[in-house]
């Protein structure tokens, strides 16, 4: 029996798999070991030729050149990879090698990457797929002990060609016409164009609202206070005038408890983290821009092995999870979070069926979780473990108990007038006890209430009147932002397109890439911790066909790209009709 050929996407994940593998022997663009040769990509090696390769009349940018139509595209090496990929290509062809083992990311783009490679390469041997959610050694040990035959993730490369292509046809032909018709180098794409219509539609929404002052007025009883509620149930009042006769009328007067309702309430932990999920708490949090979030959670998986794969688009777990969860709440022994997790251990958790352990919720990757891998604090950068931490709290959060507590609302009618407070006592802390052992201050606990009845007389020690202006939407973060493309379903009125919009604006993996894309073509840019058209942008949006603003044609093509990642659809169907429409 030959060797096994193993293609991982990045050096640094090649090199930890060549270590796991017992590879030792380093050549330029690979490792060898006696059983295994593990070679590298760079992210993507190949890409689809630009049009003027396929006609010399399309290297000229004009309108009588459109639309650029290709019977087939076809893949070329990219300049800045063309050696390394030249090593792959002289691997696949070695007679020593007697399958093809794909170990790049375990998502659509990696296979993508593999498979592009592969074709490129002219290799036609079998092949197999390490399907893995860590870069723990136990992991890819496990991985490589249970192989997956290559031939059941050829509909999922076939889903992501079919995206590449589609993308390929109406961003060329679209960005070109902009550019020829409007004199300017204006770029646009199906997901980029409707990410930024909700950056200017917002804008626009800004600029067009017109605010008003409003007026609420709080009772000092003592022991607690209660706001001024009017007959419509609001505590808005229009007027000043109307503010300070209510005021008038309250000051100094006795009023009299009308009724006490008291509730026991719950709340249930937070879902775990997808990627969009927590780059919009780091935005919150930290601070950190979607890349920024990214590249360091990588770090985190790639070079310490401490969180699982990072461009997951789940928050929940597989059973299969379920008896590993001892060993990676050991692995946080050393951390603020170790007493609490060898409680866990030895006294047991939640193992909440329908928040955490999901098999429905789990497609490619399950949610980003601590590893196994023992964690070291102090071998990582202070953004590394920020955002370790922000992983490991909402982990610890999961697993804990329902924050309980008590609702009291206290009617006051003094005269005709009616104030109310609203007062929470916790009970059980819960999941809302896994801040405290970072040392973040929990939320304001409200002062013990004396004895209460109803028919009890209290005096209005004071009025406090405060003015208030109603206020204009606030421009997006990045967070919210991130939040909007995931949600983007909410913008489209056709139900059945909405369905298929579930995944929303692009990837977990690529929302972040997006973003900094709509910066760097100065579309759009930061004002402090939001974002906010240029000129440029909201002109490009104004050029732009109708269709390609809209998340209709995402959901659109999603519907059709899951069926082909299921083998319902041909893909051949599906980029005609791109074609035809293009």
């Amino acid at each position: 029996m030959g060797k096994q050929l193993v293609l991982a996407e990045k050096p640094s994940v090649a090199r930890e798999i060549a270590r796991v593998l017992g590879c030792n022997r380093r050549e330029s663009g690979f490792i060898e070991g006696e059983n295994y040769i593990v070679t590298w990509a760079l992210g993507h090696l190949i890409e689809l030729a630009p049009p003027g390769d396929y006609n010399p009349r399309w290297r000229k940018w004009t309108l009588t050149s459109l639309p650029m139509l290709p019977d087939q595209l076809t893949l070329k090496v990219m300049d800045s990879t063309k050696e390394q990929f030249a090593t792959i290509e002289s691997l696949l062809q070695r007679t020593d090698v007697s399958d093809l083992i794909i170990a790049t990311d375990a998502g659509r783009e990696g296979e993508l990457v593999a498979r592009w490679i592969i074709e490129k390469g002219g290799y036609s041997g079998a092949i197999k797929r390490l399907w893995i959610s860590s870069q723990t050694e136990q992991a890819i040990k496990e991985g490589f002990a249970n192989l997956k035959e290559g031939y059941l993730f050829e509909p999922l490369y076939e889903a992501a060609q079919a995206r590449a292509y589609a993308d390929w046809y109406v961003g060329m032909n679209v960005t070109r016409a902009l550019t020829c018709r409007y004199d300017a180098r204006l770029s646009s794409g199906r997901v980029q164009s409707p990410t930024l219509a909700l950056i200017t539609e917002r804008e626009e929404e800004i600029e067009a609202f017109s605010g008003e002052f409003f007026w609420t007025l709080r009772g000092h009883f003592g022991p607690f206070s209660a706001t001024y509620q009017g007959e419509d149930d609001s505590s808005k009042i229009r007027s000043e005038e109307l503010a300070e006769k209510i005021a008038s009328e309250l000051e100094g007067q006795t009023g009299q408890i009308v009724a006490i309702t008291r509730e026991e309430k719950s709340e249930m932990p937070p879902l775990a983290y997808n990627l969009t999920e927590l780059q919009r708490d780091a935005n919150l949090e930290l601070g950190f821009s979607a890349k920024e979030t990214l590249d360091t959670l990588q770090q985190l998986y790639e070079r310490h092995k401490i969180v699982t794969y990072p461009r997951s688009d789940s928050r929940y777990i597989t059973q299969d999870i379920v008896p590993t969860l001892n060993s990676r709440l050991k692995a946080l022994e050393a951390t603020p979070f170790g007493l609490v997790s060898n409680l866990y251990i030895e006294g047991g958790y939640r193992e909440d069926l329908e928040r955490f352990v999901k098999e429905s919720g789990v497609s490619d990757h399950h949610a980003i979780i601590p590893t196994e891998q023992t964690v070291d604090l102090s071998r990582l950068s202070a953004k590394e473990v920020a955002l370790w931490q922000l992983v490991a709290l909402r982990f610890m959060e999961v697993l804990s108990g329902d924050y309980h507590y008590e609702s009291i609302t206290i009617e006051v009618a003094v005269g005709p007038h009616r104030l109310l407070s609203h007062q929470t006592f916790p009970i059980r802390q819960g999941w809302r006890d896994m801040a405290r052992l970072l040392k973040r201050e929990g939320e304001g606990i409200s002062e013990p209430l004396p004895p209460l009845v109803v028919g009890d007389s209290l005096k209005v020690e004071r009025i406090s009147r405060r003015r208030n202006a109603t206020k204009a939407p606030e421009r997006y973060s990045e967070g919210t932002l991130l939040s909007a493309m995931e949600n983007a379903g909410r913008f489209v009125d056709d139900s059945d397109l909405r369905k298929n919009l579930s995944g929303g604006l692009g990837t977990s993996a690529t929302r972040a890439d997006i973003i900094e894309k709509l910066i760097q073509n100065y579309y759009i840019e930061r004002e402090g911790n939001f974002l906010k058209p240029t000129p440029r942008g909201r002109e490009v949006i104004r050029l732009a066909p109708d269709a390609l603003c809209s998340p209709v044609l995402t959901a659109k093509w999603e519907e059709r790209l899951g069926k082909i990642a299921e083998g319902e659809e041909e893909p051949q169907r599906f980029i005609d009709d791109i074609k035809e429409s293009t």
